[in-house]
């Protein structure tokens, strides 16, 4: 079986540690890394394997491209990187946007599928099943971190800026509108947004908490709510995750492993939108 060709978009701490795994295992080959800042790669990747115009991309003939840079990537080359490969996308958060949602969707109808990580997202695949079935009536995501973990713009900044000794909610609302306030934050919740998908960006919730007295962890909680029974209650999942995370980092310990995992299973899936 010949290697699934893969190439990198970013090269921050998830794109180093993608890098470095992709190089190490034997069913993947590392055909170009791209950064904003191709300097920043010097030293660190092999001089062959720099990119530094992604629209010379096709070049390197890769299988899968992996964005794990920034929403704004998506917006400007997604349709693009779609007509070259599959495209697994680590900023879902560029799907808030309706107009980049629906260029993209249009885009994954051709001959390559866009892949959307699971991350920190919790039973993603059943919660996809429930919107298969008609049965999903509510999704709600919370997250916290402290302060410093989290990257915000306009007025929530501002608020996250004032957390002092006790949690703050900085915001509680649809999923959409919380995605440009919190691009580098709430990919988990935008990968609920799609796997939630009979909800979509205006039906899930999303809480975003500043803790500062939570300091070594992120913390995800996913309320799922189903169908009324006949006894008149409803089917509910609630569901804790705390991942390790150091100080001040975006992303939590365990979501680089998970990343990983959905770079492996990002394949034959055929045209359309997956949960990986």
């Amino acid at each position: 079986m010949s290697k699934r060709r893969v190439g990198i978009v970013g090269f921050g701490h998830l794109g180093q540690f993608l890098a470095t795994n992709l190089q190490e295992n034997p069913n993947f080959e590392l055909v170009f890394v791209w950064n904003r800042n191709p300097e920043a790669l010097i030293g660190k990747i092999p001089s062959s394997l720099i990119l530094r115009n992604l629209e010379n991309l096709n070049t390197r003939k890769p299988d899968l491209i992996v964005e794990v840079a920034h929403p704004y990537i998506s917006s400007k080359y997604g349709e693009f990187f779609l007509q070259q490969a599959d495209y697994l996308m680590g900023s879902p958060t560029a799907l808030a946007d309706p107009e980049v949602e629906i260029k993209l969707r249009e885009a994954a109808n051709g001959n390559h599928g866009l892949y959307v990580p699971s991350g920190a997202f919790w039973g993603g695949e059943d919660i996809w099943r429930m919107a298969d079935r008609n049965t999903l009536r509510g999704l709600k995501v919370t997250m916290t971190k402290c302060p410093q973990s989290f990257k915000l713009e306009g007025y929530l900044k501002k608020i996250n800026d004032d957390v002092e000794s006790e949690a703050i909610t900085l915001y509680n609302g649809p999923v959409r509108d919380l995605c440009p306030l919190a691009p580098n934050n709430v990919n988990t919740m935008a990968a609920a947004a799609i796997a939630g998908y009979t909800l979509g960006f205006d039906g899930v919730i999303g809480c975003l908490v500043s803790d500062p007295n939570l300091r070594n962890f992120h913390v995800v909680e996913i309320e799922v709510t189903g169908l009324k029974s006949s006894n008149d209650e409803n089917f509910t999942v609630h569901t804790i995750r705390k991942n390790p995370a150091t100080l001040g980092h975006v992303t939590g310990e365990a979501t680089f492993a998970a990343f990983v995992s959905s770079v492996i299973s990002a394949h034959s899936k055929g045209p359309g939108i997956h949960l990986c």
